[in-house]
């Protein structure tokens, strides 16, 4: 496999992306990026990586920042656990290392938020060490060169390319070895789409490379249709302020901002009863668009108001947080997925 390496780095010396997080060998700044890039397209994290380490810079920092700010920074990438598991890990760091970031595969493991894939990137591209990275670009490449058909969903095939991809790493420049594949996923090795295989450096040892069938790999077992979940969202003005509560700290969206919200798509009749039965007087009842929002296993399907009160009872005021607009946009983290009724108030 040694010609194997020699034609990916090779490829990858005169084709590799110009990314910011390539510009240095910091363990921390690796580490935010391949958090971020987890499930997040790549020019979409670099807005957000520019902004998290200009006000996080280090792992201090990062073990430092109040949660809520810390939601606020990352709103707008999803999948919060992983801001929440960075902030644990970085407190680990402190605790535990010293402050010294962890310089083996295996102690990098122990961190939380971090897996296989991720532990490989660092211990690979920031202290050179000899392990893979492979992630789902990994797997569509290399099922696609050896015409594998086993199903990659399953723990023991995934074991087994990964232990494959380890015996091709060369001796030096693991980090760059497992850029290249990444790089080749995301421009040659397309996972939407015919790859270009006329442009593979890999192409002579691939035996997909040119044929239709290629796009039936990898195999992937179906996975379960999504849940769907029907959802009214109301976005409550009262003296100019919006009303806000905060999610559970467990589940879904775990202790974030939202608007009030009720299972079920509420007519406008049915809306008005529920005001009237908690003498709330509404001075205005919009009705919004539809919004629609994905999440890995559930689908939201909205419907919202707009409802602006003249008066409301202070018992009803108690079970939430009035706040400005500015406050919004600087200070509450409100998920993406409300980001269709975030237009309406005109939040950033």
């Amino acid at each position: 496999m040694g010609d194997f390496a020699n034609d990916l780095l090779l490829w990858y010396d005169k084709n590799h992306r110009d990314l910011p997080w390539r510009h240095s060998k910091n363990p921390y700044t690796i580490w935010i990026s391949e958090i971020m890039l987890q499930q997040t397209r790549v020019e979409a994290v670099k807005g957000y990586y520019a902004r998290f380490l200009e006000r996080l810079p280090d792992v201090q920092a990062l073990a430092e920042v109040k949660e809520q700010e810390l939601m606020k920074l990352w709103q707008g990438l999803g999948y919060y656990n992983r801001a929440r598991n960075l902030k644990k890990a970085a407190q680990m760091i402190m605790t535990q290392y010293s402050g010294v970031f962890p310089d083996t595969y295996e102690e990098l493991l122990k961190l939380p938020g971090i897996g296989e894939y991720t532990a490989g990137a660092i211990a690979s591209i920031a202290f050179g060490r000899s392990v893979p990275a492979v992630d789902g670009n990994v797997y569509r490449i290399y099922t696609r060169l050896m015409a594998r058909k086993d199903d990659i969903m399953q723990n023991a095939v995934r074991k087994a390319i990964r232990n494959e991809i380890a015996g091709m790493l060369p001796e030096k420049r693991a980090g760059d070895f497992n850029q290249a594949w990444m790089d080749l996923g995301a421009d040659i090795c397309i996972p939407n789409g015919m790859p270009l295989c006329e442009k593979c450096p890999l192409a002579k040892s691939c035996k997909m490379a040119g044929k239709e069938e290629v796009l039936a790999y990898p195999v992937k077992k179906k996975k379960k249709a999504r849940k769907i979940e029907e959802k009214t969202i109301f976005l409550l003005e009262y003296q100019g302020k919006y009303l806000l509560q905060k999610r559970p700290d467990k589940g879904l969206l775990a202790g974030l901002w939202e608007f009030p919200s009720q299972e079920g798509k509420l007519s406008l009749e049915e809306v008005k009863k529920q005001l009237h039965a908690m003498h709330a007087k509404a001075e205005t009842i919009d009705m919004l668009g539809s919004a629609k929002h994905i999440f890995s296993h559930i689908e939201w399907h909205m419907l919202g108001y707009r409802i602006c009160f003249d008066t409301i009872e202070q018992d009803f005021l108690e079970d939430f947080t009035a706040v400005t607009k500015e406050q919004i946009e600087t200070e509450y983290s409100i998920p993406s997925a409300f980001a269709a009724y975030l237009s309406y108030i005109g939040a950033k």
